[in-house]
């Protein structure tokens, strides 16, 4: 029983970390670590609840949520192989097993959902960009969009391809060009698509949750946060900031579903790039690491702690 209590407050835990986050102040100054910190809420309140239910349902075993779901299924097929076998289980552990496995499959399921539908998408906007765009020598590795909306945008993959549209190309200096291609391929290195992926997924299984969906705007923002970082590696801020309020200004086209837009969060970006605000210190920052880490790994021990 204590397995079940314990993956229940850490559950409730990462409830209460998700709702409390996006108010916090220091995740704009290390947008890196407050992403991890986001995947490892998400992650851990998942096995943590799923975990919950499981190991309340198969206390009686007294082997863990792993072993104990073994022992329930050989029970059962010995049931179903020998009429003279018995077989109790009370009603609401059995109702705590089938929410337990329901809700499971459930967040895999749309987790998977959301991964082919991203992807089909994304295959189809390969195609239709095979059809209408165009390659510019003077903008090498970038596709050409004619089009007179202001829009800039990745297809993340293994084929990756950056979008800029030729609106976009009229009202941009090559600076502040180079800088949204420079932002663009932040999105593309580090895979933004995949940490967006999972709370999307999750949006779509609770679209009713207030956190759910905070939660999501928060790791959006993060991650354009990220890629600002990078970009300002390779160009100047002041440029990247210019470039955004150019798109704002000119109300740029959002993003194809599938694709990461260079336009989201325009002054909470702005305002950060002109006037930063200092690193955290290094003990702060290996301190959430450390937070995640160890959030990570709880919830798979407790499934295989002996209740």
């Amino acid at each position: 029983m204590i397995a079940a209590v314990a993956l229940t407050l850490l559950s409730i835990g990462c409830v209460v970390a998700a709702w409390r986050l996006p108010s916090a102040r220091w995740t704009s100054r290390a947008p890196r670590t407050a992403i991890l910190l986001w995947q490892s809420i998400g992650l851990t309140w998942g096995l943590a609840t799923t975990g919950a239910l499981l190991a309340y349902a198969l206390q009686p075993y007294g082997q863990g949520v792993i072993y104990g779901l073994h022992s329930h299924l050989s029970s059962v097929l010995t049931l179903g192989l020998d009429p003279e076998s018995t077989f109790t289980y009370d009603l609401s552990r059995t109702i705590a097993l089938v929410a337990g496995l329901a809700l499971l499959a459930v967040l895999i399921g749309v987790l998977l959902a959301a991964l082919w539908q991203t992807l089909r998408a994304r295959h189809r906007h390969r195609r239709l960009l095979a059809l209408v765009a165009r390659e510019d020598p003077h903008v090498p590795g970038v596709r050409i969009l004619d089009h007179p909306g202001a829009t800039a945008y990745c297809v993340p993959g293994l084929r990756s391809e950056v979008v800029v549209s030729a609106g976009a190309l009229r009202l941009l200096s090559r600076d502040e060009l180079a800088a949204v291609l420079a932002h663009e391929d932040a999105h593309v290195r580090e895979r933004h698509d995949l940490v967006l992926l999972p709370f999307a997924a999750l949006r779509r299984a609770i679209p009713w949750s207030r956190i759910v969906r905070d939660a999501q705007s928060s790791v959006a923002l993060l991650v354009e946060m990220a890629a600002d970082d990078r970009a300002r590696r390779h160009c100047s801020p002041r440029r990247l900031a210019t470039a955004l309020l150019r798109f704002g200004a000119a109300g740029s086209m959002p993003a194809p579903q599938g694709a990461l837009g260079a336009v989201g969060h325009v002054m909470a970006r702005v305002n950060r790039l002109i006037a930063p605000a200092a690193e955290l210190p290094r003990p702060f920052r290996y301190g959430v690491v450390a937070l995640s880490a160890l959030l990570t790994a709880s919830a798979p021990l407790l499934w295989a702690m002996p209740h």
